[in-house]
């Protein structure tokens, strides 16, 4: 058995030599500022992943994706989740345009993605302190040609290389209620800023500094209005789904960066290489078998959601698990010679910090054990 065997043969398949070039960088030349392999990334098309065939894409079924974030984690951890919050973005929009829900723009935008190899940032509304993470921080104003947007998204992810951003609005009406809707914004539209943000060393080239829009104009034609509760439920259940996914994916693939350096040096007793592997398949079964769920039509998507979400803590664990173990494995002298062994554990534990917290969701999961829709705010 070769260590992530499927995973690179899934992403050589759908972007032959990447694998390779990645594996020639510098691991920490790529963790840095100005990360080379964001353009390279690109270069090889990378941003059509989850596009469908029919619209210039790759077409990744969610299986292919999942192995596709992690293999591309385990070169670069900056790289895999940069290009998971643009992943993201891109998730929602093609489900919009599946579910015929939005203005219509939908599936030109795709096409565009894919042809010009677009990058898109999220500016979609995510924890913040004291609020729920569907809670927009975006003030919106109607205008006769549109919207004009304020507000900001930090941290935001390829806020320097984004060539599109997506932001999650409310928009209020004429007759006092809200209306919820996504827009999709030139990044060189006046009145869009950059302000650096990131101040941590650990995955600082995944350009994650802040996004200020000021008067920002939006034309009516790149809004995409939500319409029914139900329709946006589906929508945001779908969403939540392809970045629980890729997300915990990519962290276990950073993970594996590690367990692959003890395999290699044959670290510790075959026991204890056993644990660490039995910790990291069952993880990466897990992520599989909700990428299966995904494509299963009649599955139920609130149960789903909640399942992806115990699932993505599950592999949260056995991360830390088997970070921790790695490293205990490898040695003092490789932790104290070796800045990447120290980088990757440090890198290896951003999967907590990314919404929804285990603590923030425990009280709608538990209700759901019970027969409670899950509600996540």
């Amino acid at each position: 058995m070769t260590l992530l065997a499927r995973e690179r043969e899934t992403l050589n398949a759908l972007f032959p030599s990447l694998d390779e070039a990645l594996a020639a960088l510098p691991l920490m030349q790529m963790e840095q500022p100005g990360n080379p392999a964001i353009p390279l990334f690109r270069e090889h098309h990378g941003p059509s992943l989850l596009i469908p065939r029919d619209h210039g894409g790759k077409g990744a079924t969610p299986l292919q994706a999942m192995r596709v974030q992690t293999a591309i984690a385990n070169r670069s951890p900056s790289l895999a989740v940069a290009t998971t919050m643009h992943h993201f973005s891109v998730g929602t929009v093609v489900e919009m345009v599946q579910r015929k829900v939005g203005s219509g723009f939908e599936w030109m935008l795709l096409q565009g993605i894919a042809k010009n190899n677009l990058y898109v940032a999220s500016g979609f509304a995510e924890g913040r302190s004291g609020a729920g993470i569907l809670n927009s921080s975006m003030k919106v104003e109607r205008t006769k040609e549109g919207l004009i947007i304020n507000g900001s998204k930090k941290p935001c992810s390829l806020s320097l290389s984004m060539n599109l951003l997506t932001a999650s609005l409310v928009i209020p009406k004429d007759d006092g209620g809200i209306e919820l809707a996504i827009a999709t914004i030139p990044a060189e539209t006046p009145g869009i800023q950059r302000r650096p943000f990131w101040k941590s060393p650990i995955l600082a080239g995944a350009e994650s500094d802040e996004v200020i829009l000021e008067q920002v104009s939006v034309p009516s034609m790149l809004v995409s209005y939500l319409g029914s509760p139900s329709q946006l439920d589906l929508i945001q259940a779908r969403g939540f789904l392809w970045f629980e996914l890729l997300i915990s994916a990519s962290y276990l693939g950073v993970a594996t960066a590690l367990a692959e350096r003890c395999l290699k040096e044959r670290k510790g007793s075959p026991g204890e290489r056993v644990t660490l592997m039995s910790e990291l398949e069952g993880a990466s079964a897990a992520l599989e078998g909700i990428a299966a769920a995904m494509t299963d039509t009649t599955a139920n998507e609130d149960q789903l959601l909640a399942r992806a979400l115990f699932v993505r803590y599950a592999v949260q664990g056995a991360i830390e698990r088997a970070s921790a173990r790695s490293v205990e494995l490898l040695g003092g002298m490789a932790f104290i010679n070796s800045p990447e062994v120290s980088y990757l554990y440090s890198a290896a534990r951003g999967l907590a910090f990314h919404p929804p917290s285990r603590t923030s969701i425990s009280t709608a999961l538990d209700q759901h054990l019970y027969g409670e829709p899950l509600v996540i705010q």
